[in-house]
């Protein structure tokens, strides 16, 4: 059976140039980075070239990198310790947000630790520059932690106009570019943000490791103590390989840019209008389907009401193909995506993610089409 992957925001494949630059670090240099003998010397170089890496990419000093094991320990290490160093009692953030940011400041503000404020979404998941400048103007003393761009229906916020606003107000501002990372360039001395935050594995690393960047002028005390690791911002031994991977990842990614897009857009496009072709009354979530105005890696599908809308994934994956999705939720009688029900899906509608890496192939959706096309006609 063929084997299709359209899963690429949940994870991305291993880059093999990504593995050969860290086996040696698996095999050979095993040295630990903080022992001071020739073994953990060389590590610790290795370590401080691939931070160094990482900040030249992103026009940043490496002083301001911090790894960690992924994007919701980051998230966690940015929100969380805001609220407790810099006394921080209000959040502004969306009901969109990944579970990482929105879990975390809803136990925030259960604890009575910070009042919450969600902005309203449109029905394209779209928020409004107008409603954050006001609620700041009512309490300055503010985080506001909005994504760079949805995971499920790919719509984007504009990150440099937000960081603008919480500049003018003084509130700080902590975004989520896990799904931006690598797929767009970020310059972080043009961007005027707290706190960025990156995941490996959504680019072709590793899985278990990230980094969150620190602006000089927000400095936080450790979320996870311990050692002395990451200039003393976060205990444990470090994760060598992993980070060797993802400054390759990274660096891969920049490298080749506006190739990888230009690839990947061309698929997605390709896929759109298979849809919109075979597939009758198929609309999109949010911007996903704006080509110009969207994440160009996520495709939300939404599919006509059926009573076996809830195997859809099922059914796709007995044929090969891996994708996700779900509907929204039913007045609490299901556990939906919070995202589709937010910005007012129809929760009678199937939605399937499709996430597209430069892996994928019109040969691919050519085959997703066909096996959706079966699955839909069998359940009318």
């Amino acid at each position: 059976m063929k084997k299709v992957y359209f899963d690429n925001a949940a994870t991305t494949p291993l880059d093999e140039a990504v593995f050969e630059e860290m086996k040696p670090y698996m095999l050979e240099y095993y040295g630990n980075p903080s022992s001071i003998h020739w073994h953990g010397r060389q590590v610790r170089s290795a370590i401080e070239k691939a931070r160094k890496k990482i900040a030249d990419l992103l026009n940043t000093s490496p002083s301001e990198i911090f790894f960690t094991s992924g994007g919701t320990e980051a998230d966690n290490t940015a929100i969380r310790c805001t609220i407790e160093d810099y006394g921080v009692k209000n959040i502004i953030t969306t009901p969109l947000e990944h579970h990482a940011v929105l879990h975390t400041v809803e136990m925030l503000a259960k604890k009575g630790k910070v009042n919450l404020d969600l902005l309203d979404v449109d029905e394209k998941g779209r928020i409004s520059l107008d409603q954050i400048e006001q609620l700041l103007k009512k309490d300055p003393n503010t985080l506001i932690t909005l994504m760079h761009a949805n995971n499920e229906i790919g719509t984007m916020n504009d990150i440099h106009a937000i960081a603008e606003l919480s500049k003018e107000y003084g509130a700080v501002f902590h975004t989520d570019t896990v799904q931006s990372m690598a797929h767009f360039r970020h310059d972080l001395q043009e961007l005027k943000a707290n706190f960025v935050v990156g995941s490996a594995h959504k680019f072709h690393g590793p899985k278990g490791v990230g980094f969150l960047y620190v602006n000089h002028e927000k400095r936080i005390q450790p979320f996870i103590h311990g050692g002395a690791q990451e200039r003393n911002m976060r205990g444990g031994t470090e994760n060598v390989y992993g980070i060797i991977g993802l400054a390759k990842a990274l660096d891969l990614a920049y490298a080749n840019m506006d190739d990888h897009k230009k690839q990947i857009e061309s698929v997605k496009s390709y896929m759109i209008e298979q849809l919109k072709q075979h597939i009758e009354r198929v609309s999109f979530n949010g911007t996903s389907d704006d080509l110009e105005n969207s994440l160009y890696t996520v495709l939300s599908v939404s599919l006509p009401p059926s009573e076996d809308n809830d195997m859809l994934l099922f059914n796709l994956d007995i044929n090969g193909i891996s994708a996700s999705g779900g509907s929204a939720c039913s007045s609490g009688s299901n556990i939906g995506s919070h995202v589709l029900t937010a910005i007012g899906s129809d929760p009678q509608r199937g939605a399937i993610r499709f996430s597209f890496s430069r892996f994928n192939t019109k040969a691919d959706v050519d085959y997703v089409i066909g096996k959706l096309n079966e699955i839909l006609t069998v359940s009318a």
